[in-house]
C-alpha cells in the first residue's frame, strides 16, 4: 500500500470546508497544475505558510506565480470540489500509488535525503518506488553518453560493482549506456543502486530497462520520480531529473561524455552543489573522451580506478558527519553509548564478528552470510559511527 507521511495528515486543514483533500493530496494537486514546478513552489512558501494557504489564496495574490490555466484550474476546483476532473485525478493517483506499493516522500518525512535539502529548487515531494531508507545511504552517482564504446561501458559498470563494494549505492538515470552499465555493476555484485528517472513512476524510460529497474528494487534500491503519475519522457524532463542524481551523491564520476553532453548537465549541477566531480580520461581521439578531458580542465579529478575515488570520498564522507544527528554531540562532548551506536542487528552481528586487527570484507562477508554488498554498506555507515575503521586491508572494530 501507499506509505503516506505520518503526522502531516493529522489535524490538517482540506482545500474546502469538506475535508475533500488531505495535505498529501493537496501536494499531488498543486504539482499537477500546468506549469507548476520545484521553482513554483518554493516560491509560493517564501510568500504563503503552507501550500494549502497557497491553494486558498485569490487569483489575485497568485497570479504572479501561476499561469492562468493553472489559476482556471484551481478555480474548478473551488466550484465543483471534488467533482472536478483535478480532484478526481488525484484520487485516481492515490488509487494507483496504493495499489503499486509506492511510497511518497515529502520534505518532512524522515526518509527525505539530507543530501537533496542542500540544493536549489528541492524537490516537494518524490515518488519511490523500492527502500525509501535508501536515499540517505552513501551515494556515488555514475554518469556518461548513452552511446559509450565497449570500454566506456566496462569501465562504468566496473566502476558500479566495485563501489558497490565498498559500501557505496550507486546512484544514476536509468538511461542506456553508462547509467544502465553502472546500475548493472552494481546489481551484478547484490549492491544497492537508485534510478533517479525522467518520467512519472508509473513508466520505465526506456521500456528495456523494465528488467533492470525489477532487480534494483528487488536488491534493496530505489526508483525515484518527482514527476506526477502520466509524466512523459520529455526533453526538459531530463535536466531536472539530473539535478536530484548529483544531489543525492556525495560525488559525480563522469565516465564518457561528449563535449556537448546531457551528463555534462549533472557535471554542472555537482559543481553548484558543491559535490566532487571526477572524469575518467581517455583517448585523445575519442570524440567521447572530450568532455571529460574539457571537465578535467576545468578541475575535475582524473580518475583511473574506483580506489582513487573511495580514497577521496574518504574525506568528503568525515566533512559531511554533520548531516546526521549522531555526529551532534552533547554540550559536554561525551561519546554516544556503544548501544545507542548501534542501529540495527546487522551492525551488531558484524561488530561482533570483527576483530582489532584488519579483517578482510569477503571473510566478514562469510561469517555474517551476507551479501557483500550489504555488509559494505554496514560497514560504511559503521565507519562513519566511529565504530568500525577502513585500514586498506579490511576492517577493524574501534569499540
Amino acid at each position: 500500500m501507499v506509505t503516506l507521511i505520518k503526522g502531516i495528515l493529522n489535524g490538517c486543514k482540506p482545500i474546502t470546508d469538506e475535508n475533500m483533500l488531505s495535505s498529501i493530496e493537496e501536494l499531488i494537486l498543486f504539482t499537477r497544475l500546468p506549469g507548476v514546478g520545484a521553482a513554483t513552489y518554493w516560491q509560493l512558501l517564501d510568500r504563503f505558510p503552507s501550500i494549502h494557504s497557497a491553494l486558498q489564496a485569490s487569483p489575485e495574490a497568485l497570479k504572479p506565480f501561476l499561469s492562468q490555466e493553472a489559476l482556471d484550474t484551481l478555480a474548478l476546483v473551488r466550484s465543483q470540489k471534488s467533482a472536478s476532473m483535478a480532484v478526481q485525478q488525484v484520487q485516481r493517483d492515490m488509487d494507483w500509488l496504493q495499489k503499486n506499493d509506492i511510497t511518497l516522500v515529502d520534505t518532512d518525512h524522515t526518509a527525505y535525503p539530507e543530501l537533496l535539502r542542500e540544493i536549489k529548487r528541492t524537490p516537494p515531494l518524490l515518488y519511490v518506488k523500492g527502500c525509501p531508507a535508501s536515499l540517505n545511504f552513501p551515494q556515488v552517482a555514475i554518469v556518461g553518453s548513452r552511446k559509450p564504446t565497449p570500454a566506456g561501458r566496462d569501465t562504468a559498470q566496473a566502476f558500479g560493482s566495485d563501489l558497490a563494494k565498498s559500501g557505496f549505492t550507486i546512484t544514476s538515470g536509468l538511461a542506456m549506456g553508462i547509467d544502465a552499465a553502472a546500475h548493472e555493476g552494481a546489481v551484478k555484485v547484490k549492491g544497492r543502486t537508485i534510478a533517479v528517472i525522467g518520467t512519472g513512476i508509473d513508466s520505465v524510460y526506456p521500456q528495456r530497462n523494465s528488467a533492470l529497474a525489477s532487480e534494483i528494487i528487488a536488491n534493496g534500491g530505489a526508483i525515484v520520480s518527482e514527476f506526477p503519475l502520466g509524466t512523459d519522457p520529455q526533453p526538459q524532463n531530463f535536466p531536472q531529473r539530473n539535478r536530484i542524481v548529483s544531489g543525492l551523491s556525495f560525488g559525480v564520476v563522469v565516465v564518457e561524455a561528449a563535449v556537448k553532453s546531457g551528463s555534462l548537465i549533472s557535471a554542472r549541477y555537482a559543481l553548484q552543489q558543491n559535490r566532487e566531480l571526477f572524469a575518467v580520461p581517455g583517448s585523445i581521439h575519442n570524440p567521447l573522451s572530450r568532455g571529460c578531458h574539457a571537465l578535467i580542465k576545468e578541475g575535475a579529478k582524473l580518475v583511473e580506478t574506483s580506489q582513487d575515488i573511495v580514497d577521496e570520498l574518504g574525506g568528503f564522507l568525515s566533512r559531511q558527519r554533520d548531516l546526521l544527528d549522531i555526529y551532534k554531540q552533547p554540550a559536554e562532548n561525551s561519546l554516544p553509548k556503544h548501544d545507542e551506536l548501534i542501529a540495527n542487528d546487522l551492525e551488531d552481528d558484524v561488530l561482533a564478528k570483527l576483530d582489532y586487527s584488519p579483517t578482510p570484507i569477503d571473510a566478514l562477508a562469510e561469517r555474517t552470510k551476507k551479501p557483500i554488498g550489504e555488509v559494505m554498506s554496514c560497514l560504511l555507515t559503521m565507519e562513519l559511527k566511529g565504530l568500525v575503521a577502513n585500514l586498506g586491508a579490511g576492517y577493524m572494530r574501534l569499540r
